[in-house]
Parts: structure tokens; sequence; C-alpha cells
């Protein structure tokens, strides 16, 4: 199999500064820039909160988490102080929680003001964080769009001045990009430094990094993601000399899966971890139903941090999280039932056999290292300097997950594979998504399947934002009925959409959205073909929601009705999509044939 790996030149940049040099500039910033005291630190008597989950761990307890998704500040305040309050009245300890910060804040402070907003809140100056780990007596965890973004150096300042000792998302970084924003040189460059800042503290402050946000979220193989956190932790531990600490669990469904995925994390990875993510995705039903979903996925975690408490914090996500943002009361109902679940599980978890789980980890560490010992070992032959830290992490943000995979994977190289090689174990996301394109496609009679499939049609496949699971389901859906696919990129601009769109003679253009800002970039593509002076059916589909701009609640309404007003068809299920498909190849003159 040739090397998927693109020329040695497109993964440089000459003028990046070396590694070296930006720990060294984040490492002096130390001097003015300290971990300050707030609530939580003070309460627990702890100098981090990774001194506190050792103690927990030390005395058999499995810490909780919520996440509190506002958009308001004031009411995001007030939620945290209530929650914690009351859990704590019932018993129920919640010792950390997690906030919707806004995308915007990945952005550099002088670029927030008036750049367009998404569903979360913005803070600026350290005593804005302040505000938010002084909110309770528990840890506050800065998760997204904190650090592998361009504002991540003045959103490590402020996060540690106001005594935050858990600060990410550095899964991000390769994944993420900022609308509008493509110097890779200057985030990288910001990232590093930050992490520098955060080496040099004189406590230990947790690099987080939520593998289902990063590369590790689109592998094929989860012995590809476990592979990442070795690799991340040589850049964050071995070249920089923080410490680095993962979440997993959204796209984690099977009970097997996290508890093996845990037991592997836990053999690699000796620092604490920050949370084991609510499985958000299994929420399907309504909220009685979705019960059963949460206590599926919390048991699973109780019994794997009862066998290795490795410092990961469960969260239990409020049953209606997919119908709309959880109340407070909805969110203290969660807490109490993972508590009432942990006094379930000393009673539970001697029934259980683990030896699968334990099988499968095997498989998981041996493919891991397999992965990351291929990966560094590879970098050096291309020419990557592997021991600075600034130069790899720019190169394999530049390769992508598919090409790294495909290179470095420790199956077998199979060409019909998802990734281009066998898998060790498949990761769940690709199981369900490949059954669900299946039975998408399936859906169309035969007739129609066959007129579709002479036609020739191509279709422009893009993600709004970096949520590439529900473009990966329109592709291949799309797949399945001989429609051609053409890569339209994810977190595209609106014009470089349009512009691939047409240079590759697409018939339509497929959007996938989620963060809220469904019919603002639906106007936006419109806008683009407007300016082409071109007309293509577009369709968009997923999180059709956004936060109107004289909201007073801060929650996203939802915009179907708005989007379809432009021109614009919504598809809230790919049925939409397939419809449109029809119509299309039902005409003499299909839309990329046409002449502006």
């Amino acid at each position: 199999m040739s090397s998927p790996l693109p020329p040695l030149a497109t993964l440089t940049a000459p003028h990046l500064r070396p590694g070296r040099e930006l720990v060294d500039a984040g490492r002096a910033l130390a001097a003015d820039w300290r971990v300050g005291r707030n609530a939580f630190l003070d309460a627990a008597g702890v100098a981090c909160e990774a001194d506190y989950k050792r103690q927990q761990a030390d005395k058999g307890r499995i810490t909780q988490h919520a996440h509190i998704g506002f958009r308001s500040v004031e009411r995001t305040i007030a939620a945290i102080a209530q929650v914690h309050e009351t859990c704590a009245a019932r018993g129920v300890g919640v010792d950390r929680f997690g906030i919707t910060l806004d995308w915007s804040m990945g952005y550099p402070p002088h670029m927030r003001r008036g750049s367009r907003r998404g569903t979360g809140i913005v803070l600026n100056a350290p005593e804005d964080f302040a505000r938010i780990t002084n909110a309770a007596p528990a840890a506050a965890h800065f998760g997204d769009f904190m650090l592998g973004l361009p504002g991540a150096l003045e959103n490590t300042k402020s996060a540690l001045a106001a005594g935050a000792t858990a600060i990410g998302n550095l899964g991000q970084y390769f994944t993420f990009r900022m609308p509008d924003w493509d110097d890779e040189v200057a985030t990288t460059e910001a990232t590093v430094t930050a992490l520098g800042l955060i080496a040099a503290q004189p406590v230990e402050v947790l690099v987080h990094s939520n593998l289902d946000d990063g590369f590790a979220g689109l592998f094929a193989d989860m012995s590809s993601a476990l592979g990442m956190v070795i690799v991340e932790k040589h850049i964050v531990e071995t070249l920089i000399g923080a410490r680095a600490s993962h979440c997993f669990g959204h796209h984690f469904t099977a009970p097997l899966v996290r508890m093996a995925f845990h037991a592997a994390l836990a053999r690699v990875s000796d620092t604490p971890g920050t949370m084991m993510f609510g499985n958000t995705v299994s929420y399907k039903s309504t909220p009685a139903g979705n019960y059963a979903s949460l206590a599926s996925y919390l048991q699973a975690d109780i019994w794997a941090l009862t066998r290795v408490n490795s410092g990961h914090a469960i969260n239990p996500v409020p049953v209606t999280e997919n119908e709309r943002i959880p109340d407070i009361d909805e969110i203290i109902d969660a807490q109490t039932f993972a508590a009432r679940l942990v006094e379930h599980a000393g009673a539970t978890g001697a029934l259980i056999d683990t030896a699968p789980v334990d099988a499968l980890a095997d498989r998981l560490v041996a493919g891991g290292q397999t992965f990351a010992r291929r990966l560094l070992a590879g970098m050096g032959d291309i020419g990557i300097d592997v021991g600075d830290p600034a130069a790899l992490m720019l190169a394999l943000r530049r390769i992508g997950p598919k090409r790294l995979e495909q290179a470095f994977g420790a199956g077998a190289p199979d060409r019909t594979a998802w990734s281009g090689r066998a898998p060790v174990a498949t990761a769940e996301w690709v199981e369900e998504l490949e059954h669900a394109a299946q039975r998408w496609a399936g859906t169309v009679e035969a007739d129609t399947a066959r007129r579709i499939a002479g036609r020739g049609l191509r279709a422009c496949v893009a993600s709004s934002d970096v949520h590439e699971h529900g473009k990966n389901l329109i592709a291949r859906t799309l797949g399945h009925l001989g429609v051609g696919i053409v890569e339209g990129g994810t977190s595209v601009d609106a014009d470089d959409l349009v512009a691939t769109a047409i240079e590759a003679g697409a018939d339509l253009i497929a959007i996938s959205t989620y963060n809220g800002i469904a019919l603002r970039y639906a106007g936006e593509v419109q806008a683009a073909l407007a300016r082409a002076g071109r007309t293509l059916p577009v369709c968009i589909g997923g999180r059709l929601n956004q936060v109107p701009d004289d909201s007073n609640s801060g929650l996203p309404v939802d915009v179907t009705t708005d989007i379809g007003a432009l021109g614009v068809r919504p598809c809230t299920t790919p049925a939409g999509l397939i419809e449109l498909i029809a119509e299309l190849s039902s005409n003499d003159l299909l839309p990329g044939q046409r002449t502006p």
C-alpha cells in the first residue's frame, strides 16, 4: 500500500517558532500568572484538583461531574450554586462542574467582541473566570474552546489566575477550526506557549483532552484512539513537562467497550482522569426511556472505577439532553440517580465476568502501543522533529486522522476497511453509522434507486462545524445510492464551500450542522451562491436551532421554518435529502451541468 502521507513541505512551516522556544516563553510567563485560590481549593484543603482526585480514589470514592449548559453567565453561576447545595443536602457530592463555553472564546480576545456567537457563555478576564470558580466549593472544569485554539494563551492565563487546575481541550487542537481563521501556525504557537505556562505552575494542572473531540473520535479503530493518548502524553509530558489527562465517552455505548477502554487507558496513563463523559448519542427516546440509557452507561463506568479508580468523575447527563438544554431540577435528578447507583455497585459488580473486558483491553493496549510507536517513528522518517512539540503537533494536524490511521494503524492493510486497515477493534461510531447509512439507503424504492444510480449525480458534502459524524452519515448514505461525493470540508467557511462545489460541478450541497448556527450558516451559503452567480440546491440537516440575537433566555430555538424561507431545504433526517436526490434524478438537466 502506497503511503497516504502528504509531502513534507505541506506538513511544516518555516516561520513556526521552535517548540522549545515557545515552551520557554510560556514558562517565563509563570512569574506573573500562577494558580490562584478559590472556593473549591480552600474548602477541600488541596493545592489542585489532581491531589483531590487522588485523595478521593484512595478513599474508594467515585466522584461526580455535572455540566451546566446555559448561555447566561448569571444563570450559570446560580445553577452551579443551587445544584451543589441541593445535592449536598441530599447527601450527594457533586465534585466538579463543567460549563458550556461559547466557541467564539477560541478567538483571541480582541476578535470576540462583535463576533458570531454560539450557544455558550463568554469569559474574558480573570475576574470572569473567578465568578465560576467561586460559585460553589467544587472544582471548575474549563474544557472546550480554551486550549488548542488561537485564544489559548489568554484563556489559560485567566483560568489559572482563577484557580482552575483542569484546563482543556487539547483534543480540539487537532480537529477544530475557527470560522474565518486559517493561521495554523499562530494556533500552534498559542497552544504550545500555553502548555509551557501550565507546565511551569507550582502545582499540578491537568491538561484535559477529550478524545471524542480529537482524532480519537474520528479513528475507525479504537486501538488508534488509545494510541493517540500515548502520543499526546509524549507531547505534553515528555516534551513540555505538563500532565495530560484524558476524557472519553460521547461515542462509547456498549458497557463492554466503556469498561475495556477505561481499563486500557488506566494501563497507559497514571495521571488522574478528568471525567468519563456521558454517552449522549444513546439518548434516542423519551426522558423516561432515556433513563435506561443513563443507567446502562453509568453502571459500566461505576463498575470500571470500582475495579480501578483512575480519578475520572462519572457524568450523569440529564435525560432531557436530546430535547433541550436541561434545567436545574433535571441536573439534580441525574446527580441523585448516579449517587444511588454507586451505592448499589458493591452488590452488582461482583456478579459480572470481567474476562471479556480484560481481553479487549489487552488488544487495545497492544494496538495502541503499536500505533504510537509507528507514528512517532514514521514522522521522524519523513523529516518531522518528533522532539519538537510545535513541529510535531502541526504535522499531525495537517495530516489528519484518516491518513494517520491508514499509515500507522495497528491492523493489516485492507482496502475494503473504513480506514484502509483491518481494525483491531472497530469503533462503535463506525458500526452505527454504517448500519444507519445502509438503512436509509434501503428506504428508497428499487426503481428510484436505479434511476438515481444511473444519473451520475454529485453532492458536495460538508459540515458547518467540527462535528463530522453527521457529515459522514450523509456521505455514506449517498454513496450507497451511487451518488458521487465531493469533499466539502469540516468547519468550512461558506464561501470556500460554494467555491468547492462549483469547481467540482456538484449538483447539490448537503450540509450537516450541530452547534446552534443552522440559520446563519444556511443564509451565508445562499449569499455565497448569489455572489458567485450560481443556483444550486442546498440541503441542511442536524440540529436545526439557533439562539436569537434578541433572546432573553439564551436558549436556542428551532429555525426549520426560517431555513426553508431562505430557499434552503431543511432535512431533520436523511429522508429529506434522499427526497431531494430523487427529484434531481428526474430532471433533464442537472444543476451541476448548467452554465452560469
